[in-house]
This record gives structure tokens, sequence and C-alpha cells, in this order.
């Protein structure tokens, strides 16, 4: 619904109340594939995260700071995964595909917020997996509870802080002509394109901050890994090398892929971009990768593999 406003403003502009979201294909019977598809992986993602929080939660052997920063990320792709899909299946069965301007901006804000702690918080795991293998005997003074708590509590600070200045940048603007999103939820890019304002300050805004985010979380990221290698290679013998790799490799992997999509997103030069590549890889990391974590995490790490092993047994054989 576009509203026409009166008065001092300019006769042509316009005030959006809601905004129709274009989705992924106006195909009846690719709709109805991805309907199935994209349900079945967003039942995947919410049993394997709240699973693994509820695993963590009961068994006393992961009650240690690597598996609080684990529980606290399953909390984060549970949740960002929940403010995107709902509203993407119900669009692809539905004829109505609004959403209104106030739903819009909430989606928007959460759905930065997640990801940008998301972002701060596989950072924060990487100086974990650094602190237990560089000082393993300092370990338990450089990551105790209060640390760890303040670790998590400064990456949700920093997340949600970082998209609350997104989303007041956003949607201040004056969006005009159009109100149809080409896309499958509330994003910047698709949205920045409808304004009529002028959008200079945005991009320098959003390009300051979201650069300022990921720049910070992978150095982070690659030094502490660059500290883990070194302190890898000074190990004697082979079973402790091996020992201390596979305690880093669900979180390698992890990062590798998170960062591997949202560089691609955010980096790529502006001749080459396409709002339909823009979708795929929205796709990825929005309903993909929250649901690759927990499978990550249980299939690589033997751990969580003993914790599920002595559930099963207590409660169901």
């Amino acid at each position: 619904m576009v509203r026409i406003v009166k008065g001092i403003q300019d006769k042509n502009d316009t005030d959006v109340t809601e905004f129709i979201l274009l989705g992924l294909s106006d195909n009846p019977d690719l709709q109805h594939f991805l309907f199935i598809l994209f349900l079945i992986i967003y039942m995947v993602t919410l049993v394997g995260n709240l699973g693994m929080m509820a695993l963590i939660k009961i068994d006393r052997c992961l009650h240690t700071p690597m598996y609080f920063f684990l529980s606290s990320l399953s909390f984060v792709d549970a949740s960002s995964s929940s403010t995107v899909t709902p509203k993407m299946l119900l669009n692809l069965m539905a004829e109505d595909k609004s959403i209104s301007f106030n739903g819009c901006a909430t989606q928007f804000f959460f759905f930065g917020s997640f990801l940008g702690t998301e972002c701060f918080l596989l950072a924060m795991m990487a100086y974990d997996r650094y602190a237990a293998i560089w000082s393993p005997l300092l370990y338990p003074v450089l990551m105790s509870g209060r640390i760890c708590f303040m670790f998590v509590s400064t990456s949700f600070l920093a997340g949600f802080g970082n998209a609350a200045i997104h989303t007041g940048m956003t949607f201040r603007l004056s969006f005009c002509a159009s109100n149809k999103i080409n896309h499958f939820y509330c994003d910047t890019p698709p949205l920045l394109k409808l304004s009529c304002s002028d959008i200079h300050t945005n991009g320098i805004v959003i390009m300051i901050f979201s650069s300022f985010t990921v720049l910070i979380c992978v150095l982070i990221v690659l030094i502490s890994y660059l500290c883990i290698l070194i302190a890898i290679l000074k190990m004697s013998s082979a079973e402790g090398r091996h020992k201390a790799f596979s305690t880093c490799s669900s979180h390698l992997m992890a990062v590798t892929i998170f960062f591997g999509s949202i560089l691609f997103m955010y980096l790529r030069p502006t001749t080459s971009y396409s709002m339909e590549q823009d979708k795929v890889v929205s796709v990825f990391y929005t309903v993909v990768i929250p649901m690759l974590n927990p499978l990550i995490y249980s299939l690589k790490n033997k751990d969580v593999k003993e914790a599920v092993k002595k559930i099963i047994q207590k409660h169901i054989l």
C-alpha cells in the first residue's frame, strides 16, 4: 500500500505503509518445491540448534567455555533463521506477499542483529581455541565464566548496536514510486533501490560499519589461528598436534563457510553485482548456514557425539 502524502512535500512523494516481497521465483511449480525444501531445512535448523543447546545444558561434561560459546551460537542461528524463513515459507504459498513497513523494519533489525552477533561470536570462539592451545595452564583463568559471559554479552551488544544504526539509517529514508522489494526478505540493497531520498550518506555509513565489523572479526580469527598454527608446529608429539587440530576443525569449517559467504556478498566488484546472484547467496547465509553449524559440530566433535550416545543409552535404550 502506498499512501500519497499531501502538504509541503512534493506532490510526487509517497509514504510507503507496506512492502511487497517478490521472493525467489514467481514460477508456481518451483515455489512448491522451494516451500518443501526450505521447510525441511528450517525444521532441521530448529531441531539441530535447539537440540545442541539442550545437550550442552544437560551434559555436565560440556559445561566448558567452548560449549558455552557453541550454545550461544546455536541460539543465534535458530533466532536468525526464524526472523526470515517463516515469512519466506508463507510467501511461497500465499498470494498476499505483503509485509508492513514496521514488520519490514523489525525483520531488518533482528536479522542484522543476529548476523552481526554471529560474526563476533565466531571471532570470540577463535580466541577461545587460541587460549586453550597456546596457554593450556592459564586457560581456566583466561576463559573464566565471567570473561566468557562478558565476551558473549559484548557480541550481542555489538551485533544489536550495529543493526540499530543500519535500521535507523535505512528506514528514515523516503520510499516512493514502488513498494516492491526484489528479494525474499527486507535487505539493504533492494530497500535502498526503492528510496527517493539521497542514499549517499547511507552508503558511506553502512560501508564503514559493515567493513569495520567484518574486518575486526576476520582479523581476530586470522591472528588467533596464526598463533594456533605456531603453537601446533611447536608440539613435539604427533598425537598432540592431531588433538589440537581436531579441537579447531569444526570451528574452522564454520568460520570458513560463514565469512566466505559474507565476504563474497559484500566485497564483490559493483560491476559484477546481480540481484539474482544476491538472492542465491542470501539463501545460503540466511537459511543454509544456520542449519549447517550444529551438523558440523555434531559430526566433527567427539565430545558432542559421546554426549548424544549417553543421552540415547540413558533415556531411549
